[in-house]
């Protein structure tokens, strides 16, 4: 989707008052001849298109010749397309990763290496949040840039809680407090569910960490069978086994983020990029840093700008990778759409976010990056999450214990790394 002339005239005009259309320290204007680079992409659509094309405005009117065509797909079939594409030689020039499926990507052999130009450039890596920036490096090489992150947190209804009497979250919190909340804020009577956090492997290896384990040891030792595992999975379940947690069922094909925001839930752990679509909820929530049971640990999501290692473009295609990662212009454009946070050093620009609300603890997603956690970078990442999760389907439907189904997830787990 791309912006209609009047609209990016417009754009510009405003970008021009505003002065943000001057090139960025570290972020080159690239004047060439004509040239188009397709730009693949699933975080835009649908709600931030017109964000993205924001950016496409500035960065054409810094990079004359240059247009960037914009391609998407939804999340779940993205990865699918892209491999395909690859596959058969159409891959995009610049397409984007989120770091969960990178390392895929990178081992295949799909990714340009652009270590050297990072290197050149040593304004550019200053300005790149060095934990995102790390992300993307494999074997040694950068083969990506980040262009956003987010984490998750606990979201409550403060309402909800003061209705039923109960302490908002703080951070000393642990499982049990969060569970003892869970209980005291269900209502059936009113359709009010106390918490929700899905039963999946992507938040299974971060509530693993809540609890001082490891899914891979350093050695490589596959340890997701360890009792500390184990403790972690079932503290997943037992809100649903309690009555506390919606299941598939109780849903019926409601989401629970929807659930929260008609507020018949009264506390969700979510991604921040929940912002916006909350900020319409008609009661007064905020957000707290999630309840550990022996350390604190929290998700670390970051989406990447990569660029094809077969395209002919690579020039363009570093000027858009390097302006949609590290710019001011990108940057500001993207906190005033409120779409995640750049992964940028400038203080500014995220001062600028703090000032926004709901929520009105926003320095709480701050905090949480002093225990950020990843998941092990498998190189069959999809694979392996694909068959943990039905595992915990399993479990969840009462028809296999935690502890077994960490045995057999570990089974699984040295299978995949075997092949």
């Amino acid at each position: 989707m791309k912006a209609s002339p009047s609209t990016k005239r417009l754009l510009l005009t405003l970008f021009a008052v505003i002065g943000i259309l001057t090139p960025a320290a570290g972020v080159a204007a690239v004047a060439q001849d004509a040239t188009e680079i397709t730009y693949f992409t699933f975080s835009a659509a649908p709600d931030q298109l017109e964000t993205l094309d924001a950016m496409i405005a500035v960065f054409e009117e810094q990079n004359p010749g240059i247009t960037v065509n914009v391609e998407t797909a939804p999340f779940g079939d993205y990865f699918t397309e892209l491999q395909t594409r690859i596959a058969g030689g159409d891959a995009p020039d610049v397409f984007e990763l989120n770091y969960e499926n990178f390392v895929t990507y990178a081992s295949r052999g799909a990714l340009l290496d652009v270590t050297d130009r990072l290197e050149a450039d040593p304004d550019l890596a200053a300005a790149i949040y060095p934990k995102a920036l790390e992300a993307f490096n494999f074997d040694g090489a950068q083969y990506g840039l980040p262009a956003s992150f987010s984490n998750v947190v606990l979201f409550y209804n403060k309402d909800l809680f003061d209705a039923a009497g109960v302490e908002y979250p703080t951070a000393e919190w642990t499982w049990e407090d969060e569970l003892a909340a869970g209980e005291q804020l269900t209502n059936p009577d009113q359709g009010v569910w106390g918490m929700n956090a899905p039963v999946t492997y992507n938040e299974f290896y971060k509530t693993a960490a809540q609890n001082g384990c490891e899914i891979v040891a350093d050695d490589g030792t596959v340890t997701i069978d360890q009792p500390e595992c184990v403790e972690a999975l079932q503290f997943m379940v037992d809100p649903v086994a309690n009555g506390y947690q919606p299941t598939e069922a109780d849903l019926s094909g409601i989401g629970d983020t929807d659930l929260f925001l008609q507020g018949d839930m009264a506390m969700i752990t979510t991604g921040i990029w929940m912002f916006p679509q909350f900020s319409e909820a008609e009661f007064a929530w905020d957000i707290a840093l999630e309840p550990g049971n022996t350390t604190k640990a929290h998700h670390f999501f970051s989406n990447a700008v990569a660029i094809s290692s077969e395209t002919d473009k690579v020039d363009a295609a570093w000027a858009w990778q390097s302006f949609l990662s590290a710019s001011p212009e990108a940057a500001e454009i993207r906190v005033g759409a409120n779409w995640e946070l750049p992964a940028v050093t400038d203080q500014s620009v995220l001062d600028s976010w703090m000032g926004q609300t709901p929520p009105d603890s926003r320095e709480v997603v701050f905090e949480a990056l002093d225990s950020l956690v990843t998941p092990p970078p498998f190189t069959n990442q999809a694979l392996i999450q694909d068959e943990l999760d039905v595992l915990f389907e399993r479990v969840v439907a009462g028809d296999l214990s935690a502890e077994d189904a960490l045995a057999e997830a570990k089974v699984t787990i040295e299978g995949v790394l075997s092949e």
